[in-house]
């Protein structure tokens, strides 16, 4: 019986990871490149030129070939002791040796010229190797430091910040820019944290409640039909609230991803069907209902238009006004509702567009604290812009101006 033949697992070797540049790096090789290439043309050019370059008044005769050099020079000495020289051979000697001389003078300063010029040029490219490696380092602090934040940042701690310093050039506005996010972060966050809590315990509220008068009776052994259906009213009611809590919240996630739907439709439609259905009470109800039609999600319009009718009768007084109005101002669509509630301060107006936020003079204590956050949150998927000033006398005014759906000067002009 023959054994299987036992295969060798192969053995993955780890890849080595080549050291990579950083970019300061990579700047100060560019630097030093650049500079040595300058370097190496200017030597060149420098060279050529000098090397071209004829001894003024030098002859364009040619010089005698090499085998007749001592032959020349010893006819220029003879000619020079003769008592009788030739004066031809005597101006023909005088320019081949200046000649000579020139020659030899040129090529000593090309030597020395080359010989200072990459020497120099050796000195200048380690000196632009090391002020690039300074400057590039002082040009990319602000980076290193947007690096630091941003590895300092999480989700718990988010009041790290780079807080540049230096020039206003393109990196200082890159960390000032970054900054700013880490705020809007950071807000987003601590807000989202607040949400999450006030929920938690708005949800607590109806669960103890129902807890509570489920204890009541269960405790009780002697508990009549009478409180088994007042109990189980409590326990409907707080289930409502819950319900109605969980509601609003969902609508608050919805609007978080932005419209879904575009549809245009007017709001003064949208109006006139609440206030068919509102629960006016005491209060007396102003209505002017012109058209102004915009673009969006109907049904989160309408419970714009709901939320709003709702806040102004609870935020009231007995036989207290309520006024709702709606018209077009170029196009952009407007909603104002107003109220005579009780007198409110400029804080609060900025405040009760806040999650579980409560006026204590409220005339019902029902309702989730969630009415003008969805209002707000509404508003903000519409592209709207909301102004809440308190009146002198008491109550509250609240304009929303939507902007002018996509073809509006199309239709105006058809």
């Amino acid at each position: 019986m023959t054994r299987p033949r036992r295969t060798r697992p192969w053995r993955t070797r780890p890849w080595r990871t080549r050291p990579r540049l950083t970019v300061r790096s990579r700047l100060t090789l560019l630097y030093t490149g650049l500079f040595a290439l300058c370097g190496a043309v200017i030597v060149a050019v420098s060279y050529t030129l000098v090397a071209q370059l004829r001894a003024r008044g030098q002859g364009n005769e040619p010089p005698p070939p090499a085998q007749d050099l001592a032959r020349f020079a010893a006819r220029c000495r003879a000619q020079e002791v003769s008592p009788r020289p030739n004066p031809h051979v005597l101006v023909k000697c005088a320019a081949y040796f200046q000649q000579l001389g020139a020659q030899g003078q040129r090529d000593f300063t090309l030597s020395h010229l080359l010989q200072y010029s990459l020497i120099t040029v050796v000195v200048v490219i380690a000196l632009a190797a090391v002020l690039g490696w300074i400057f590039s380092g002082r040009a990319l602090r602000p980076v290193q430091q947007i690096t630091t934040a941003a590895r300092a940042a999480s989700e718990h701690n988010l009041s790290a910040r780079v807080a540049p310093t230096g020039p206003r050039d393109e990196l200082r506005e890159l960390a000032e820019t970054f900054d700013e996010m880490l705020g809007r972060l950071q807000a987003a966050f601590e807000g989202q944290q607040r949400f999450i809590a006030n929920a938690s315990h708005e949800l607590r509220t109806p669960l103890a409640v129902m807890r509570a008068t489920v204890d009541v009776v269960l405790a009780d052994p002697e508990a009549t039909r009478a409180d088994l259906r007042t109990m189980a009213a409590e326990v409907r009611a707080a289930v409502d609230h819950a319900e109605q809590l969980i509601n609003a919240l969902l609508i608050l996630a919805r609007n978080e991803r932005g419209l879904t739907v575009h549809e245009e439709f007017d709001l003064a439609t949208a109006a006139e069907d609440i206030l068919d259905t509102a629960a006016v009470g005491d209060r007396q109800l102003q209505a002017t209902l012109q058209p102004a039609v915009i673009s969006g999600d109907p049904v989160l319009a309408g419970q714009l238009v709901a939320n709003l009718i709702d806040n102004a009768i609870k935020y009231n007084v007995a036989g207290g006004e309520v006024r709702v109005r709606t018209g077009a101002d170029q196009g952009r669509g407007q909603l104002t509702v107003a109220n005579t509630g009780p007198v409110l301060s400029p804080v609060d107006a900025t405040r009760i567009f806040q999650p579980f936020q409560r006026l204590h003079d409220r005339t019902t204590h029902d309702g989730s604290g969630l009415g003008l956050a969805i209002v707000d949150s509404i508003a903000a998927v519409h592209g709207a812009t909301l102004d809440a000033r308190p009146q002198p006398g008491g109550g509250l005014v609240i304009d929303v101006t939507f902007p002018a759906p996509d073809g509006f000067g199309t239709s105006l002009s058809s």
